[in-house]
């Protein structure tokens, strides 16, 4: 058996796809899987690290606001196009897959539209509330629409089939209870655990915001343990902390969290945007989190991912534009010094899990195949 799933732009795409693929591994030992990304995708280091293969298409991304900049931005992805499709179809021509699923991103969209025009079976799956542009355009070509909220399933009245799924969390999440994980961090004290990150792209002003956090968190004697990944803002971050005199060890302030299975089951408060993935791993975990959604994202797709929890009670959500680092603090010292809303918080993000989403997903592929 021979699949292709292809994604990136986002470890929200890619995720979902490295979970699935673990699904057709367990199921199929020997089973050939390649991935499918863009050249310069975040998804060549998260596919490598989880141990794949992985091939790459030219794709752009398409900006939605109006501005001769943007106009000639556009104007320079759509003629990628093309190109991206021709190294689609010689993938597909040269490995010769039985299956070709598609999670999401511009760098998907070349793979799945190119095995829709050849026959090959294949699939969709969009983990936020809003769908994407890539899944929208993609959604009358597939077999098959997966979606993770059941909200997504509107917006794809015109597909042959609509299968609500939830997203899938890589089994590493599942591996460690707390008190595992935090002996495996080597946390051996009562103090509670706080993890944030923004993205691996950095995120200009709340990194910032971040920086002022650290700061408090340091004045007032480090009354819990802190862990922040600061993606590409990680020298200015760093830079700033030493300025202003902050000494926060690369353990506290670093690039990545690669551990991310072992720091999430350590956590006792997650401070992070709300992207579709991670809203998968804060609900299989239950973990309580302060959300604060990326204003920058096509049709403020994370505020509407972050309301459905918010709507429950299992998250506190605060808007960028409300959003300062002391306030931010202040946040979570009240949720940490609260441990009976914390546990309720995580009873009703379980609610919303979707533990066995990447199994579901299997099975509706499985279906589709034969």
């Amino acid at each position: 058996m021979r699949v292709i799933f292809t994604c990136g732009g986002s470890a929200g795409h890619v995720n979902p796809a490295l979970a699935v693929a673990q699904q057709f591994e367990a199921h199929h030992p020997g089973c050939e899987i390649l991935f499918v990304g863009a050249e310069r995708g975040m998804e060549q280091r998260l596919v490598r690290q989880a141990g794949y293969p992985i091939e790459t298409v030219k794709v752009s991304t398409f900006e939605r606001a109006w501005s001769f900049k943007v106009l000639k931005h556009n104007l320079s992805s759509a003629f990628k196009l093309p190109a991206g499709q021709r190294e689609a179809a010689s993938i597909l021509k040269r490995f010769k897959p039985d299956l070709v699923v598609g999670t999401g991103g511009y760098a998907s969209y070349p793979a799945v539209h190119a095995a829709a025009r050849r026959r090959v079976p294949c699939a969709i799956h969009e983990s936020n509330a809003y769908p994407g542009l890539t899944t929208r355009a993609l959604a009358n070509k597939v077999d098959l629409v997966m979606v993770g909220f059941p909200e997504a399933a509107e917006y794809y009245r015109d597909a042959k089939r609509v299968a609500v799924t939830g997203t899938p969390v890589r089994g590493e999440f599942f591996a460690l209870d707390r008190e595992r994980a935090r002996l495996e961090l080597g946390l051996t004290d009562s103090q509670p655990l706080v993890v944030s990150f923004w993205g691996s792209q950095g995120a200009g002003h709340m990194s910032e915001r971040t920086v002022d956090f650290v700061e408090r968190w340091a004045a007032e004697g480090r009354r819990f343990h802190y862990v922040h990944a600061a993606g590409r803002d990680y020298e200015d971050m760093t830079a700033e902390l030493k300025k202003r005199g902050v000494a926060a060890t690369n353990r506290e302030v670093r690039p990545y969290i690669d551990d991310m299975p072992v720091v999430m089951a350590a956590a006792d408060l997650v401070i992070c945007r709300a992207g579709a993935s991670t809203i998968g791993e804060l609900t299989a975990l239950g973990k309580p989190a302060i959300l604060v959604p990326s204003p920058f994202v096509a049709a403020n797709h994370q505020f509407k991912n972050a309301k459905v929890l918010a709507d429950r009670g299992g998250v506190e959500l605060i808007e960028e534009k409300d959003c300062t680092g002391a306030g931010l603090y202040e946040s979570a010292m009240a949720l940490l010094a609260d441990g009976a809303r914390r546990a309720a918080m995580g009873r009703a993000l379980k609610e919303l899990a979707s533990p066995h989403a990447a199994q579901d997903i299997y099975e509706n592929l499985i279906r589709l195949m034969k």
